[in-house]
């Protein structure tokens, strides 16, 4: 069987940042962020190009071992076959192990990238299949499920793999993030959670989670209590101790703030009014950025956006 054709035109992808968790809604909860890494592929003859500005420009390696690349082959291989090269540029601007999704956006990244390369590719890898291949390579649905869809998403893992629903955050939300100069490897966070937690600190998070969505959506007022969380961001405070403090001391002034997914970026979920004078509350080691929501998700753009 004959394997699949390329298109000879470059494609230019964008994927967002994504926060996971938001406090109780812990590996469900995905939000959708304004900050972008964009993505140029093209189908060569041969061999591999892999070019990186920005964020990891460093210290990522050039190679198959390049996530975006790993990405893109499995994807091809859902599409029936490789390509005989591929030149790929990649500018990031999403910092990475900081919690905001680098390592979902790269693998979304490369996923939709192969599919729009690929002549046929959205009738043969539909929306589905690409979230669930997302999150089969990413280990759990959260992140590249808001990635993916864009705004607040609701994800879980069924028998037949990962679903979601994509719910509209409210307009008067404004995230605003705190991003320190360390890095937390997702790795490490996660391997301080303990394996059972007690019965009334995953009620209380049951509840909130539920408040959670009524508040994101439709009644921002109710966010401070609904971001409250027990089941795993004490746990994690040993490894990123600045993190846990600053989250403490914005919610004692009343600011919802919670560890985005793993750490160690705090984020505020604000409003206009108090944006910036939350700015100003990130103290050393800090730098603040207010963002908007992203609402599209994952997209092919034109090369000259």
């Amino acid at each position: 069987m004959a394997g699949p054709a390329f298109r000879a035109a470059a494609v230019r992808v964008r994927v967002p940042a994504t926060s996971a968790n938001l406090g109780p809604g812990f590996d469900a909860f995905g939000l959708a962020l304004g900050l972008y890494d964009d993505l140029v592929v093209r189908v060569a003859d041969s061999g591999l190009s892999v070019d990186i500005a920005g964020e990891g420009s460093d210290s990522l390696p050039r190679d198959e071992r390049h996530l975006v690349v790993r990405a893109m082959r499995a994807a091809f291989d859902r599409l029936g076959g490789q390509p005989r090269g591929l030149e790929v540029v990649c500018a990031n601007r999403i910092p990475h192990g900081r919690g905001l999704g680098s390592s979902s956006a790269a693998i979304c990244a490369g996923i939709v990238a192969a599919r729009a390369v690929t002549i046929g590719g959205a009738h043969a890898l539909d929306d589905d299949a690409l979230l669930a291949l997302a999150s089969e390579l990413e280990g759990h649905p959260d992140n590249v499920a808001a990635c993916l869809r864009g705004n607040f998403t609701v994800a879980w893992t069924a028998e037949d793999g990962a679903r979601t629903i994509v719910l509209d955050p409210s307009d008067q939300v404004v995230p605003v993030v705190f991003v320190p100069a360390t890095e937390v490897l997702t790795e490490t966070a996660r391997g301080l959670l303990p394996k059972t937690v007690p019965l009334a600190d995953a009620a209380v998070n049951a509840g909130r989670a539920a408040l959670l969505v009524e508040a994101l959506t439709r009644r921002p007022e109710l966010l401070l209590t609904a971001t409250e969380d027990r089941l795993h961001q004490d746990y994690r405070a040993s490894a990123m101790p600045d993190s846990a403090a600053l989250v403490a001391a914005l919610r004692a002034h009343g600011v919802p703030a919670v560890i985005s997914g793993a750490g160690p970026t705090v984020l505020a979920l604000t409003d206009e009014a108090s944006a910036e004078k939350v700015l100003g509350l990130a103290g050393p080691g800090f730098a603040a950025h207010r963002l908007e929501l992203d609402r599209a998700g994952a997209c092919v753009l034109p090369l000259d956006v």
